[in-house]
């Protein structure tokens, strides 16, 4: 029986043309011959979470499609050795769970506003901490005893004297 997957693709933005082509066809076509594409969705250039080969950005491509455990396998088999792709995910969708929107729709914040707001949580922090250099302003100076220390003979002695005129 077959079942609905969803195939995330990450193409190489900085492979040839002809090389990403042969990625995303032949994927289309192992698709076709073994199982029924219900959806193709071409999310375009995005940045990814983390740098994979040293490429920040990849090519997103979402397909879904009904498929049996052949056809995942041949999916699987062929995806990994093609030049062209970067990464790839074949996830099982639950019946009743809708389709993914696609990015245009979701809430992307722009890289303006999140600069802006980053450094003005970077100018809160730096405001509200304390400088490095200077001593917290109810702390007594380093060479002072502590509190609770009993006073030395100096502290005696320097109390006991009468205090010095000026002249």
């Amino acid at each position: 029986m077959p079942g609905l997957y969803d195939l995330m693709l990450l193409v190489d933005p900085t492979a040839p043309e002809e090389r990403r082509n042969a990625a995303v066809s032949e994927a289309e076509s192992l698709i076709n011959s073994g199982g029924e594409l219900v959806g193709s969705y071409d999310w375009g250039t995005r940045r990814m979470a983390y740098e994979i080969d040293h490429r920040p950005e990849a090519d997103y491509r979402l397909y879904q499609f009904q498929g049996d455990n052949a056809l995942l396998d041949r999916l699987n088999q062929r995806l990994r050795i093609l030049d062209g792709v970067l990464r790839f995910r074949i996830i099982k969708v639950k019946p009743g769970q809708p389709t993914p929107p696609p990015p245009d729709q979701q809430a992307v914040r722009r890289r303006e506003e999140r600069e802006a707001q980053d450094t003005k949580v970077a100018a809160r922090a730096a405001a509200d901490a304390p400088a490095a250099d200077a001593p917290p302003t109810d702390a007594p100076p380093a060479d002072a005893p502590p509190a609770d220390a009993p006073p030395t003979e100096e502290d005696e002695l320097a109390a006991a004297a009468p205090p010095a005129e000026d002249e």
